[in-house]
């Protein structure tokens, strides 16, 4: 394990699918300060894949994270990315035994086991970082710096968009991970808990007094299957199938994002056990859940809500979040002072500032987004992992 200045700061990644896989690039791109020493995960495809990766040996591969508890303490930290309801135990457990945690958003299901999770962080005196990475990105820092700089007032309102994208929700949220409250969480909080945290983020020290919210599943039920579909898209009739914007046909195979375009990412990546390749992917839908009919499942997660928010002052807050949109987690932020306002929608290269004094429209240039590993979110992800190493390497730990 490292001393201050002096080594590597070392790592367990406890869950090897998108996010830890993902986390575990650092050691790609800073070799001399990072090291994932071992891994575990039930899935031996996305074990092995992190384990060729990071150089790991044999013995330091793990079916269970529990594997890992009897033994003495001997790497800096955990990164955790299990799925949502499965945070708390292994949180708590390396907690116990010292370790440094990082943990995936949302850190835990219910509020109960989010305070257990920082007291026994507290009382075992470990560093805990919740990936909240939109934090990190370029226009969400710069919405905060104009908004400190008092350049539109004070804040009086924010409206928040959380597009989901129509197939991203019926991937997620219907049929995949996210699809059943009881067996991970709600969507709002498995999509969004980013964007209340930017909300609370922005506001600055104002704190959130009053909320209300109301949200609905709509149109993925049996009660809106088209007359003769099958219960697999790659069984239903033709006509059907072709006018069906959630094929799983079309999602994965034929359309991008799938396999036939030449993505083997996201979102095909997640249905096969190995590199995906269009027989795989077939396979997986002939065979998986990613297959079914939309129409034919027990999701019930809601498929739009609303949330509304008042902060102390006064000042008030909406956020949306909705499954049925063509853009996939382009989100947008309108800001609203008593000076001026801020524009801006994820993708854009300038952040637009209005002054009302003046009524001149000002665009805050924003740094390109880096490539290669660890580029998710516009580069925040690689700045995560930036702060968390600093503070793990030179014990500067933020309270």
């Amino acid at each position: 394990m490292s001393e201050e200045g002096d080594d590597k700061t070392t790592a367990i990644v406890i869950g090897a699918g998108m996010r830890g896989y993902g986390y575990a690039h650092y050691q790609m791109i800073m070799p001399e300060e990072f090291q994932v020493i071992a891994v575990a995960d039930p899935k031996e495809y996305q074990r092995n894949r992190l384990q060729m990766l990071c150089e790991i040996p044999d013995d330091m591969v793990f079916q269970d994270w529990r594997e890992l508890i009897d033994r003495d303490r001997f790497a800096d930290c955990v990164i955790i990315c299990t799925q949502d309801q499965q945070h708390k135990e292994p949180a708590v457990a390396f907690a116990k035994k010292g370790y440094h945690i990082l943990l995936e958003k949302p850190m835990a299901t219910t509020e109960e086991d989010c305070r257990e999770i920082v007291r026994v962080c507290q009382e075992n005196n470990v560093y805990l970082t919740v990936c909240h990475v939109l934090r990190y990105t370029p226009w969400v820092k710069k919405i905060r710096e104009l908004i400190d700089s008092g350049a539109i007032g004070e804040v009086v309102n924010i409206q928040h968009l959380e597009p989901v994208g129509y197939w991203h929700f019926a991937h997620s949220y219907v049929r995949g991970n996210w699809h059943k409250e009881s067996e991970s969480s709600p969507s709002l909080l498995a999509k969004c808990c980013h964007d209340v945290d930017l909300i609370c983020h922005w506001m600055g020290d104002r704190k959130c007094r009053s909320v209300s919210s109301f949200g609905h599943l709509s149109h993925f039920n049996k009660e809106n299957k088209p007359k003769n579909a099958a219960s697999r898209c790659l069984d239903c009739p033709q006509n059907i199938e072709s006018q069906c914007p959630y094929s799983a046909k079309k999602i994965y195979i034929e359309e991008s994002p799938g396999i036939k375009t030449g993505n083997k990412g996201w979102p095909v990546s997640v249905l096969t056990s190995g590199p995906p390749d269009i027989e795989s992917v077939t396979e997986a839908l002939r065979t998986g859940p990613y297959g079914r009919c939309v129409y034919d499942l027990d999701n019930d997660v809601m498929s739009q809500q609303v949330v509304n928010m008042q902060f102390t002052g006064g000042a008030t807050a909406s956020l949306s979040m909705i499954g049925f949109t063509e853009s996939v987690c382009a989100r947008e932020v309108n800001v609203f002072g008593t000076r001026g306002e801020i524009r801006y929608k994820d993708g854009m290269t300038d952040v637009v500032r209005i002054d009302f004094n003046t009524g001149q429209r000002h665009f805050h240039e924003l740094k390109a987004p880096p490539r290669g590993p660890l580029s998710g979110h516009g580069g925040a992800d690689r700045c995560l992992m930036d702060h968390f190493e600093h503070a793990l390497h030179h014990k500067d730990f933020p309270r």
